[in-house]
């Protein structure tokens, strides 16, 4: 998987994703050994599985820039995904987007995975970050809430 590495914060691993770990999240195929909360993988995940194995197939390994699955610490289950939309552009800019299942929305998940995506960006030479949220999703466009 060339320089992507598992990154892990206070609560949560991002798990860089395998093509094998991305076609089962594509086809919606729990493999043994994958632990799935309620929900994933959500369309946001397919999507960004889809996009990563395209990428791949287009240009090979992404390295760092590629699509991560969110998973908790405490007992290693998957609540979402983040990633990025490709590499830098010529400017050093990355796009970055992300979803967690219902059920954990609110609890600083999204935030905590994205500072820890951001600052890997910025070691592997990215200068800026851009968000792509869904235009329906109000928290990810709202102010901070204050952690459980």
């Amino acid at each position: 998987m060339s320089d992507a590495t598992i990154i892990e914060t206070a609560r949560i691993l991002l798990h860089p994703l395998s093509e094998a770990e991305a076609r089962r999240i594509v086809e919606g195929d729990r493999g043994p050994g994958d632990r799935w909360a309620e929900g994933y993988p959500g369309d946001f995940d397919v999507a960004g599985a889809r996009g990563f194995l395209d990428g791949v197939a287009a240009h090979g390994d992404p390295g760092v820039y590629r699509a991560y699955e969110i998973r908790r610490l405490a007992d290693g289950v998957a609540i979402g995904g983040i990633g990025f939309h490709g590499p830098p552009d010529p400017a050093g800019v990355v796009t970055v987007g992300y979803g967690l299942v219902p059920a954990v929305r609110g609890h600083g998940y999204a935030a905590e995975s994205l500072r820890a995506l951001i600052d890997r960006a910025r070691e592997a030479g990215a200068t800026a970050v851009r968000g792509d949220a869904d235009l329906g999703n109000l928290a990810s466009g709202g102010p901070p809430r204050a952690k459980p």
